[in-house]
């Protein structure tokens, strides 16, 4: 099986109950299991969370889907029984750890980057972003181009339009808002990465494609790193293409153009030991002279420490 098909294949449809995620939520998901590991299946989930039984659903598969838990036994690849935090929520969310309430913009990005990573449990954000090639679209142009996919991956056999059409409702409400001021989107933090922006066309959504202002430049190259880590594994150094235009590469994901990838990478990349940017023969890439989940890591954490040294 291909191996973007066989990634989308691991994740699930419309399971979102089509609430955005909300301010609090992956907090509130993260202590709960790291309290209680079957609390999403307690019969007391909704007075403990203090949320309705829908939402309850949809904070277990945001925190998945974002990387905040994940099952407790790895074998299985489900949203039910008992699950446990992740090393990396661990790290931002623990109440000693980087960024526990995601005051600084830069949690956000990193936390929508983890959509895009492997085990994507929210496919329909990588077919929207990563495979689509859409730049402007409606909610139902949207819809029809996930339904155009489902043959493609076998595990949605079986599923109904409407599962893709809330789908990309979802999606457009999470990073555009619905432009009449509804609640749901005013507490999705989502919305303030300025990822989409209202097109000519009634109801319709585009790209924002310039540089981000908001995405540090740390982060950005965590991201990179993290990015071979999971889709090139194998080599010492990832091409400025692949970083660009890849399947869920940091430049489809966060929507930037390859001129604005190289400025960063120039600025960041000789900024920390043991990530190199060079160009030979026209030929640019991002050379890693360690394991790139090290490299990764150590970007993040440099980055928190700065935040933390400066007091913002």
């Amino acid at each position: 099986m291909d191996q973007k098909i066989q990634l989308l294949s691991e994740g699930f449809i419309a399971r979102h109950e089509t609430f955005c995620p909300r301010y609090g939520w992956l907090k509130k998901g993260y202590d709960g299991v790291r309290s209680d590991g079957g609390i999403f299946d307690a019969p007391d989930a909704i007075e403990r969370l203090g949320v309705g039984k829908n939402m309850v659903r949809s904070i277990r598969f945001w925190c998945a889907a974002f990387k905040v838990i994940e099952p407790a036994d790895p074998e299985k690849r489900r949203l039910s029984g008992e699950m446990r935090p992740t090393a990396p929520a661990d790290d931002l969310l623990a109440d000693d750890g980087w960024d526990p309430y995601l005051e600084d913009p830069a949690s956000l990005w990193l936390l929508h980057w983890r959509l895009f990573t492997p085990p994507i449990i929210a496919p329909s954000w990588s077919m929207a972003i990563s495979v689509s090639g859409m730049q402007r679209f409606t909610v139902k142009d949207l819809a029809g181009v996930l339904l155009d996919h489902q043959p493609m991956v076998p595990a949605f056999a079986r599923l109904s339009p409407s599962s893709f059409e809330k789908d990309a409702s979802c999606f457009a409400r999470m990073y555009g808002g619905s432009g009449q001021g509804a609640s749901e989107e005013i507490e999705c933090p989502f919305a303030d990465l300025g990822l989409l922006a209202p097109a000519e066309k009634r109801g319709g959504f585009r790209y924002r494609t310039g540089d981000k202002a908001t995405l540090p430049d740390l982060i950005f190259l965590a991201a990179c790193c993290d990015y071979a880590h999971h889709f090139h594994s194998s080599a010492k150094a990832v091409s400025m293409a692949a970083l660009a235009y890849g399947f869920n590469s940091p430049g489809v994901v966060f929507k930037l153009s390859e001129t604005v990838i190289g400025n960063r990478l120039e600025q960041c990349a000789g900024a920390m030991d043991g990530v190199v940017f060079t160009e030979s023969y026209g030929n640019r890439q991002l050379q890693f002279e360690a394991e790139p989940a090290a490299l990764r890591d150590q970007a993040l954490l440099t980055h928190y420490q700065n935040i933390r040294r400066l007091g913002i």
